[in-house]
């Protein structure tokens, strides 16, 4: 990595309960998909934070990196507003790319485009599939508040994060020329898409 004063979040604490194991450790390419989620935001974002569960084995070993810092969930499951505060809360930068560890063609360049566009809203969130990517976006620390009072309200989903913000919804016109397939978007949820993303890779 070189120095690039960015900063990105990584969600690792799910229960993975569709998939049937800790998606966070299973292995694509010969790496586990929290390392390949890793390594890929590793070529534009040099303060990276995962954000772990509990339960899940300790990931510290995979990543010989000092700008990757391992943070636990004090609970676990919270769920992703616990993880985003706290994710937020931690990094170095006002603005910090956030998606969960299930996306396995995350595109480094794309996400740093968000963080720029950012600026100077609360967030930047894609609108791809008919739907806020809220787990591939940028947040600005500002909205620490706004995740604050969900957390004290017992409020767990993240899309109801988004208007209580001052967001800019990016559009997937917007976004294609970083990323014509889309592919940073797709998430692997169950034992179909890890075999989706394996032949992914494979063709690559």
């Amino acid at each position: 990595m070189t120095a690039t004063g960015r900063s990105a979040i990584v969600l690792a604490g799910g229960r993975s309960s569709r998939m049937g194991a800790d998606k966070a450790a299973l292995r694509l390419g010969g790496i586990t998909m929290l390392g390949r989620v890793v390594a890929r935001l590793g070529r534009a974002f040099d303060d990276i934070m995962v954000i772990a569960g509990t339960t899940v084995a300790d990931p510290a070993s995979e990543f010989s990196s000092p700008f990757v810092r391992i943070v636990r969930d004090s609970q676990a499951f919270e769920g992703p507003v616990e993880a985003l505060r706290l994710g937020l809360a931690t990094v170095r930068t006002e603005v910090a790319f956030a998606c969960a560890c299930d996306l396995p063609f995350v595109n480094a360049v794309l996400a740093a485009a968000l963080c720029a566009m950012a600026d100077p809203r609360d967030a930047a969130l894609p609108m791809v599939h008919g739907r806020l990517q809220v787990l591939h976006a940028a947040y600005r620390k500002s909205c620490l508040p706004a995740l604050d009072a969900m957390i004290a309200r017992g409020e767990r989903r993240l899309q109801d994060l988004a208007p209580r913000l001052h967001a800019r919804i990016v559009s997937e016109t917007e976004v294609l020329p970083y990323d014509p397939d889309l592919l940073s978007f797709f998430n692997v949820n169950t034992p179909e898409d890890f075999a989706r993303a394996e032949l992914l890779i494979k063709g690559r």
